[in-house]
């Protein structure tokens, strides 16, 4: 009898925390919401040196509060999922753990209570929470277009890394001490800062051909900017063309342009949004 009590106590904190569907989930959903974009706001506040010094005990008194509240939370989800492991290992358990623990590290280690802003990303929830398919959808295509831009970004930012590289080590040849190039990491951090037209204007190069070469470097940066927005966009442009073919509603594949209802949820295709 205990443990069948104890069964039905774990299944109505499960139904509650993790069901949105549910007037007592959306309500919960809703409160944690709330919680977190307060808990961001006392840690903005913190930083302010004026709330700081008038409020700084009520702020911290706060933040303990919602700390507590945080770790109550992740410890009943733990406690009330079906597969404790797989959630604490999953993404959404991942940030329910960090959201936490920068509270309790600020004991040992100074400073580290602003890394609180990381439950931001529990605001993630808020798509699940509203049913916000449409932009859960095309979040869907923006990760699918990312996914397969991936590794054409990953060689286009090797051969920018290797360009940086030379270009750094030939200006340190190039320039002496006085110009600010002291040593190799710092003339490719100044190849860095130049190609991505950012120009901090820290150091810069004051020999003819330092400043031919800096000159060089400069219109390629232009010309390496537009490259991983091109990617992007013809994946982007590929993933939403595939996205076409699928239903709208369940994203199940349709398999001819003739049918009119969904194989897999039956919805009727011409009443759905495209």
């Amino acid at each position: 009898m205990p443990e069948r009590s104890h069964d039905i106590l774990r299944k109505k904190i499960y139904i509650i925390i993790f069901r949105s569907d549910t007037p007592a989930g959306k309500l919960f959903d809703m409160v944690l919401l709330v919680l977190i974009l307060l808990s961001i706001l006392s840690v903005f506040l913190e930083s302010v040196a004026s709330f700081k010094n008038e409020y700084g005990t009520l702020i911290q008194s706060l933040e303990w509060i919602f700390t507590v509240l945080f770790t109550i939370e992740y410890a009943l989800r733990v406690y009330s999922s079906h597969k404790p492991f797989k959630y604490i290992f999953s993404f959404y358990g991942f940030i329910d753990l960090i959201a936490f623990l920068p509270t309790y590290l600020s004991l040992l280690f100074m400073g580290t209570q602003y890394l609180v802003v990381i439950r931001a990303f529990r605001l993630l929830r808020v798509f699940r929470i509203l049913k916000l398919t449409r932009f859960m959808y095309e979040g869907n295509i923006l990760k699918s277009a990312l996914k397969s831009s991936m590794y054409k970004i990953t060689v286009f930012l090797a051969s920018v890394i290797t360009l940086v590289t030379i270009i750094g080590t030939l200006m340190y040849i190039i320039e002496d001490d006085n110009s600010g190039f002291t040593s190799i990491p710092i003339s490719i951090y100044w190849a860095i800062v130049t190609i991505t037209t950012v120009g901090y204007g820290d150091i810069s190069p004051q020999s003819p051909l330092g400043q031919f070469l800096a000159s060089i470097l400069m219109i390629i940066g232009y010309g390496i900017i537009a490259v991983p927005t091109g990617i992007v966009s013809v994946e982007m442009a590929r993933a939403t063309e595939e996205a076409k073919e699928k239903c709208p509603s369940c994203h199940y594949v349709i398999h001819s342009s003739k049918d009119k209802f969904c194989s897999h949820c039956g919805k009727h295709l011409s009443s759905l949004e495209p």
